[in-house]
This record gives structure tokens, sequence and C-alpha cells, in this order.
């Protein structure tokens, strides 16, 4: 490790260009960053030494510890602090989550998802031009599919349209209605695991994860569909090829997920238990990690040509967006569906679909871990 410590997160140079960071990163498998927080922490940027470090026991996601480095001055939410992300809580949780949260119930909600997104474009088209995507498209489709997995009642969804994150007592109360009278839905599911004696979620536990199942659902999902319009808008050729042949469909949803043009791996921050080698470097005990997904994502030991933006990319290893080992993104199936049946309603409905604005008057929030835009104007 040399020189002067990287500020992190990067900075996109433009909405769709990567950082300049990127260029030579990956010659040092370990360099030291500089958060938002003043603190230091240590990134790892090579895409089969994240992989390893994910899967590494002595990397540890507890983030009460004390030494730990802060994320942002900001103080964390208390529901974000309190459970342990760490075995063997975290993989009875998680196995316990999984039995809710199946596949099978994802693939049930795909016609529904259909019917939400013919609604959103209905009005879209019927509004005036240009129209912020954001706002009249993909926050209110994320917030409404991940509010029909979880039982939020319809009439109650208005309160999360605003980009704010739930109240917990909010959550809380519902959580008790679901248990008086349960339905087909996920908090439902989670009750009754909660509920049975077979090694059951604590009341702590059904809260902090029906409320992070509701933030991550919503707001990452929205961000990502509006970082697909920036890409697939600011490349025509490779829109013109997702038009032509719906197919590439499945296969440029993965492409998007790894260009990326928002979020950042700083909540992937870890702490190292005990000494660990990456990429011939040693990493003391006591270290703050932080395993850098999209820096992974345009590594070109794994990638070929990593910088170019390309909807047929076959034979390249998977893009790590979801995480990977027992952290893995438990609702990666959903957003992979949103996506999926979103974009491809969004080219068919609107084939001259632009942005309303110079690309580079595009504007991000401010926020260090999702770097969404605040609005993302179209016309059509």
């Amino acid at each position: 490790m040399t020189g002067q410590p990287y500020a992190y997160p990067f900075v996109w140079p433009s909405p769709f260009e990567q950082p300049k960071e990127f260029s030579g990163l990956h010659d040092e498998p370990v360099v030291e960053v500089i958060l938002p927080s003043g603190d230091e922490a240590l990134l790892i940027t090579r895409y089969e030494d994240i992989r390893a470090v994910l899967t590494d026991p002595r990397v540890s996601k507890n983030r009460n510890r004390p030494d730990i480095a802060r994320m942002t001055i900001k103080k964390v939410k208390a529901f974000q602090s309190q459970v342990d992300m760490d075995p063997p809580a975290h993989p009875r949780m998680r196995g316990l989550i999984a039995r809710a949260f199946t596949p099978a119930r994802v693939e049930n909600l795909r016609p529904r998802i259909r019917e939400l997104t013919g609604g959103l474009l209905d009005a879209m088209a019927a509004g005036p031009q240009p129209a912020d995507f954001a706002e009249a498209f993909a926050f209110p489709l994320s917030i409404q599919v991940i509010c029909e997995l979880l039982g939020v009642p319809a009439d109650e969804r208005e309160q999360f349209t605003q980009r704010t994150a739930p109240p917990w007592d909010y959550m809380a109360e519902l959580i008790e209605r679901k248990r008086a009278n349960p339905g087909d839905d996920l908090i439902s599911a989670l009750i009754q695991v909660h509920d049975e004696k077979d090694g059951r979620l604590s009341s702590q536990e059904l809260h902090w994860w029906s409320t992070m199942l509701l933030l991550a659902g919503y707001e990452t999902s929205a961000n990502q569909l509006c970082s697909a319009v920036v890409m697939l808008t600011s490349h025509p050729d490779q829109m013109a090829k997702l038009r032509e042949d719906p197919a590439l469909l499945p296969g440029a949803v993965e492409e998007l997920l790894r260009c990326q043009v928002v979020g950042t791996s700083l909540s992937m921050l870890r702490y190292v238990t005990d000494d660990i080698e990456v990429g011939g470097v040693t990493i003391p005990r006591g270290s703050s990690v932080i395993t850098a997904l999209e820096v992974a994502n345009h590594d070109p030991a794994a990638f070929r040509c990593p910088e170019r933006f390309d909807i047929t990319r076959s034979d390249d290893p998977p893009q790590l967006t979801f995480s990977a080992g027992r952290h893995f993104c438990v609702g990666a199936s959903l957003a992979r569906a949103e996506l999926q049946i979103a974009l491809g309603s969004v080219l068919d409905r609107f084939p001259n679909l632009r942005l309303g604005v110079p690309v580079d008057q595009l504007v991000r929030t401010e926020d260090a871990f999702t770097q969404g835009f605040t609005e993302v104007p179209v016309t059509w």
C-alpha cells in the first residue's frame, strides 16, 4: 500500500463515466481510503480477492464494535445496528427469512409487477414532457412492489413516496395487525416463523428484518431503474439491440447491474477479527475493510474490456452487485424480476425514449450510500 489515501466513495465524473480512480486501482489489491466520517479503512479492489473476503469467517459484519470505522459522521439509526450480522445469529436468521422469501413467491408476483408497471406507464404517457422518470415511475413502482410483497396496505403506502425511511413504530404496529389478521404476504410469513417454536425470530429481529426489507427493497431497486435508463439512453446502440431482441433482456440487466452508475460499497464495511492475507498483503486484526463491489465489477482480470457497456457480454463471471457468500442479497430474485419487467415495458411503450436534458446536467443526491439521481427527465 503506497501513496496518499483515496477519498471514498469515489466521485463519478459524469452520470455514466467511471470514476478516474478505477484506472490502475486493481494494480494494488488493498488501498487505504478515507471515509466520509474522516475515519480510515482498507479497500479491497480485486474481483477474486473480494469473493474470498466475503466468505472468510475472520471478516465480520458486526458494526457494534467500538473500534470499527464509522461510515459517516451521522449516527446510524438504532435499528440498523442492533442485530448481530455474524454467525451463528445471522445464518439462523437468514435461513428463517429464506423460508418466507422464496423464489416461488417472487414468481407469483410477476403478473402483479406487470400490472403495476402498465398503470404507471399509462399515467406517465398521459402526462407532460419531460417527465421525471424517478418520480413518475421508478420510485412508485419499487415502493408498490415491495409493499405488495411485504403486505403493506395500499392506502398506507403514500408515506413511503417521499424517499424517506418508514417510522419504526409504524412497522411495529403493522406487525401486530398482521399477527391478528395474517395474509398471504411476507410479513405474515415472517410472523409465522417468529411464532413457531423451532428456532424462532426474536421480536427485535422480526422488526429489524421487516423494516430493512422494505428499505432495501424499494430504494435500491428504484435507483437501479434510474441508473439503467441513464445508461441505455446514453448508449443508443445498446438500447437499439435490446429493442430488436427482447431475449437479450436478462443478460442486459446483469450488464446494467455490473455497470451500475448509482450506489457505493460504503455499506459493505467489515471488521477483521484476525490477521488475513489479501493478494499477498497482510491485513492486521482490528482493521476496517470495504469490499468494493463496483470496483470488482470493473476488474480487467475478471472482465474483458470492463469499461465497455455491452448487453451481449458473455463468458465473463457473474457481477457482484448483489454481493456474494453468506451476505448475498436476499432480494436479488425480486430485483431482477422488477428490472426485467420494468425495462422491457418501458422500451416497448416508448420507442423514442431519451433524456430530456443533456446527460451532464443530471444531479446526484447528497448521499454517500446511494449516489442516486435527484431526477431523471425523459421524453419520448
